[in-house]
């Protein structure tokens, strides 16, 4: 203790105490690098002055496409927990119990029922938050009910996709789902309903080996990976450098594999335009989108 310490009164000092800054109040641009307002975001729809489309979950993903943020949520099925008493480093339960903590979503899929522009549409959010949104039971029986939702109530479905592929703690039983959901996919065909994907960061493994790559129409929010195997892996089998921006959304649009690359700000117009066409209704008019 130094002799200024001593001198200085005692309700002086508390007046000076440093105060911590929150940890979330600025976030680091990966495009740039430079540093956007954590509060400026929710305005922007969480996309960087930049460009960058930041991961969001499945609340915000629905807020920014129903209509006035108003929609209602159909429950997800419940499954079996821990089929194979799976364990590595940990229980899989106890994963399970961290991200349901940390998300507080039950599984990776959420459902809503609302309007786009005026129309009626059923929307699934793959949320990569809870375990990178891998495909498992869960997540294949939330597809198949936001599908059965739509069949009953004759209504499109648009799901929005983002996961790391198959659930390895389930084993063959995750890899399972995959011809489940593509089965109830063909439903919604069988029905003459619209099943429109929209492909987020990022979307690989199973989910792209199914339902995500059987759409109507495809569209990709800018600069999302989409792929089977990931450039790291394609690069070290082949042993060759990949084309700049191999698997990232624009190049698959220019190649053929996506019908469109729409920013964030625009999704909710132009789901509504090709919801009006493939629905034969009118959509309602839509404010002006938000600058990339």
């Amino acid at each position: 203790m130094n002799w200024l310490t001593k001198l200085t009164p005692p309700g002086v000092k508390s007046i000076f105490t440093k105060k911590d800054t929150p940890d979330n109040l600025w976030v680091k641009c990966p495009k740039s690098g430079e540093m956007v307002f954590s509060a400026d975001l929710p305005g922007l729809l969480h996309v960087t002055p930049a460009g960058h489309h930041m991961r969001i979950g499945p609340d915000m993903r629905m807020d920014y496409t129903f209509d006035d943020a108003k929609y209602e949520e159909v429950a997800t099925p419940e499954v079996a927990k821990d089929p194979l008493k799976f364990k590595d480093d940990q229980k899989y339960t106890d994963r399970l119990k961290k991200a349901r903590a940390k998300t507080g979503d039950q599984d990776a899929m959420s459902i809503g029922v609302g309007n786009i522009r005026g129309i009626r549409t059923v929307i699934l959010v793959q949320n990569f938050a809870f375990m990178g949104g891998s495909l498992g039971m869960a997540a294949g029986e939330g597809f198949i009910a936001a599908a059965e939702y739509a069949v009953a109530h004759k209504l499109p479905l648009v799901v929005f996709t983002a996961a790391g592929g198959a659930r390895m703690q389930e084993g063959a039983l995750s890899l399972m789902q995959m011809p489940r959901t593509t089965i109830a996919v063909q439903e919604m065909r069988e029905n003459n309903l619209p099943y429109i994907v929209v492909l987020c960061d990022p979307t690989t493994g199973g989910v792209t080996a199914s339902y995500a790559m059987i759409g109507d129409v495809h569209l990709a929010e800018p600069g999302a990976l989409i792929c089977f195997a990931g450039p790291r892996v394609i690069e070290e089998t082949i042993r060759e450098k990949l084309p700049e921006g191999f698997q990232r959304a624009e190049y698959l649009e220019e190649h053929g594999m996506i019908d469109r690359v729409v920013a964030r700000g625009e999704m909710r117009k132009v789901l509504g335009d090709i919801l009006a066409v493939l629905t034969q209704q009118s959509a309602e008019p839509c404010a002006e989108p938000i600058p990339a």
